[in-house]
């Protein structure tokens, strides 16, 4: 199975538990997360990226002072903004977050309904696919040298036949290169494999 499809699998499973949608940031870095996945309701997402909250979230302030998971109701974290109350008026009227991994690779994630508050087996499912999703997405610790070389001529500016010429391959090889090390690094595309690399030191 690939990566891809294992993530797939993971998030699918998410789904069925968070009938209101969830936001997943794996492995933060510099505040920013190696990749996100979100199936909140659009009107939300607006309401929530036009007014700001990331900075102001109580759900994200929670989940980098500590790991483990909590239902919105029980966060013992002020929320000056009103930011769960306009959230339950989008529908989400009740959530769950969740934390893992150390604070130099966190991963946070929250998923909401608007039926009940979820159970603890609930809480227990969910927690388990975000330390499953956490782990499957652990950046690699380290590229091949030819990997490095031909992203590291990519990210220079060189076309793929300029970066063969460099290297003394065909392009053929050299795209085969590129892609393995975009599979390894979980990347969509070059520039995204270039930044996932910058960041974790790897060029």
């Amino acid at each position: 199975m690939s990566a891809k499809s294992a993530i797939d699998l993971q998030l699918n499973e998410l789904s069925q538990l968070s009938p209101q949608g969830y936001y997943v940031g794996v492995h933060i870095r510099l505040a920013a997360p190696l990749m996100a996945f979100m199936t909140y309701p659009q009107a939300w997402v607006d309401h929530y990226t036009n007014q700001a909250f990331a900075m102001r979230d109580p759900t994200i302030a929670w989940g980098f002072a500590t790991t483990g998971a909590t239902r919105w109701s029980e966060m013992q974290i002020p929320d000056p903004f009103g930011i769960l109350e306009q959230a339950a008026e989008h529908g989400l009227r009740y959530g769950l977050t969740m934390s893992c991994g150390p604070i130099s690779s966190r991963t946070i994630a929250s998923v909401a309904r608007d039926d009940r508050e979820f159970s603890d087996d609930e809480m227990a499912r969910v927690l388990a696919v975000i330390e499953r999703l956490h782990e499957m997405t652990e950046p690699p610790e380290s590229l091949t040298k030819a990997q490095i070389e031909a992203l590291r001529l990519i990210a220079a500016g060189d076309r793929h036949a300029a970066a063969a010429a460099k290297l003394g391959i065909s392009e053929s090889a050299l795209k085969a290169r590129l892609v393995s090390t975009r599979q390894r690094l979980m990347a969509r595309t070059l520039a995204e494999a270039i930044q996932r690399a910058k960041d974790s030191r790897l060029l």
